[in-house]
């Protein structure tokens, strides 16, 4: 689990709140130290281009992008083929090959560009929502890039901003103890913003998260956006009062009009869909009349039918990246294993980034504890698992979960147990973990891979909800 969290798992839960917020005085220093107002201003200067700027631009820094990574990039100067980086000179992205996450995965140094030696260097893991966690290795420079795009296009857009006091839902083990009586957050001082544990929440524990958002004055919330709807139906249920939140922008799974309208009734603020990835190949946020804008200067998003040629507007496709905000560690004509369309009406706000009609087969199968507890984001039990090809978790029953994992051949019994902990500190130990190898793990008929599925009926699931 690594060795700070094993530490940190130890710390008395003061000790957990002052280990938090000196990591978020350290991450206050990293993503809006130098550099960062520069990046805040040329997004808000671009935001304003017509659709035919937004195409030089894209084009020249395509120019700049591929032949670097031809040349200095070992995968790709040792897998394309010589037309292939005639292409990349040239600034024809449609002409190089489709990059699969596979050799992402098994070499990501690979990918790190010879000619440049930026110190320090920081790697992020993917959550593995197709159980394959890759690692993404970014520069300092490139932390604050991001930053600031998620502030210029998403906070602002949605009222709000990363220096006002936020809540967050994501993949952090805030609290240890699976059994805990509370608190289930930790707050990060610096930045006056509450990590909740997505691995508490219940229908019993949702006042104390309520609570938490009144104590710490919290005006915005992002997130898992799954986690946030599961609380707003556990507020509606029970009556609780909310203090008055400003927005809530959703990351991670994809919002369904079901689960806004929950949100937007249980908060009484409005929802702000994001979507993104780990490694900023794209992202898209929603403006103010709802559409899901995609920013051109992130990078190059291409929605593809099967044969490789570009879908209609309106047409369901595969979606590929190209980031253009990251230089260090490149990735061109990435497969996301995600399925989207872009919209054929204008969005009447005017700005030329092109939208997004709906992104397909984001939303996760959730997980629920004998206690009633209901959590989601469960592949991430895959992270830093060097020995997991693949991992697939099946929830058979509330005191079952099968773990299927397509191993490496140094897969060990070490391995299996790591996996059943991880298990054991979401569920409790109650819970039986049976951890199966397998050669391949099943897609779904439409070629999509589940790491998540769950085999509970409705039935099972609402009466859980009503009966802590």
């Amino acid at each position: 689990m690594g060795k700070l969290n094993t530490v940190y798992a130890k710390l008395p839960t003061l000790t957990q709140h002052l280990a938090v917020s000196t990591y978020g005085l350290y991450w206050n220093w990293l993503r809006f130290g130098s550099g960062y107002k520069r990046f805040e201003k040329e997004y808000v200067e671009r935001e304003k281009w017509s659709e035919q700027e937004w195409k030089r631009w894209q084009l020249h820094r395509l120019q700049t992008l591929l032949p670097l990574a031809a040349n200095h990039v070992p995968y790709y100067r040792d897998t394309w083929t010589p037309e292939e980086k005639r292409a990349a000179q040239n600034g024809q992205l449609e002409a190089l090959p489709l990059l699969e996450k596979t050799p992402l995965r098994k070499f990501p140094k690979l990918f790190l560009r010879e000619d440049m030696h930026p110190r320090p260097c920081l790697t992020f893991h993917t959550s593995g929502s197709t159980g394959t966690p890759i690692e993404s290795i970014w520069t300092v420079q490139e932390v604050r890039n991001s930053l600031a795009l998620r502030e210029v296009r998403s906070a602002r857009w949605a009222g709000v901003s990363f220096k006002m006091p936020r809540a967050t839902f994501s993949g952090r083990m805030v609290e240890p103890e699976p059994d805990s009586s509370g608190p289930y957050y930790r707050f990060n001082l610096f930045e006056r913003q509450v990590y909740f544990s997505p691995f508490h929440l219940r229908p019993d524990t949702a006042y104390f998260y309520v609570e938490a958002l009144r104590r710490h004055n919290i005006q915005w919330m992002t997130g898992y956006a799954v986690s946030y709807y599961l609380l707003a139906k556990f507020i509606l249920e029970q009556g609780l009062d909310v203090p008055k939140i400003k927005s809530i922008i959703t990351t991670s799974e994809k919002v369904t009009p079901t689960m806004r309208r929950v949100m937007e009734k249980a908060y009484g603020a409005r929802v702000f869909e994001e979507y993104s990835t780990v490694e900023n190949v794209v992202f898209a946020s929603e403006c103010e009349y709802g559409c899901l804008h995609v920013s051109p200067d992130a990078g190059v998003v291409e929605i593809l039918r099967p044969d490789g040629i570009p879908c209609d507007l309106g047409e369901v496709g595969e979606v590929v990246a190209t980031c253009l905000m990251r230089d260090y560690h490149p990735l061109i004509r990435f497969r996301l294993g995600d399925l989207a369309a872009w919209d054929p009406d204008p969005c009447p706000c005017n700005r030329a980034m092109p939208v997004l009609r709906e992104v397909v087969g984001r939303v996760e199968d959730v997980v629920i504890g004998l206690d009633g507890r209901q959590m989601v984001r469960f592949h991430g039990i895959f992270v830093n698992q060097p020995h997991v090809i693949e991992g697939q978790i099946i929830q058979e029953s509330l005191n079952l979960v099968r773990v299927k994992v397509v191993p490496t051949k140094e897969f060990s019994p070490h391995d299996i147990q790591d996996i059943i902990d991880r298990m054991h500190q979401r569920l409790g130990s109650r819970v039986e973990i049976l951890v199966e190898t397998v050669q391949h793990i099943p897609r779904t008929p439409a070629g999509k891979f589940r790491a998540v599925v769950s085999m509970l009926s409705p039935e099972q699931i609402n009466s859980l909800n009503h009966n802590p």
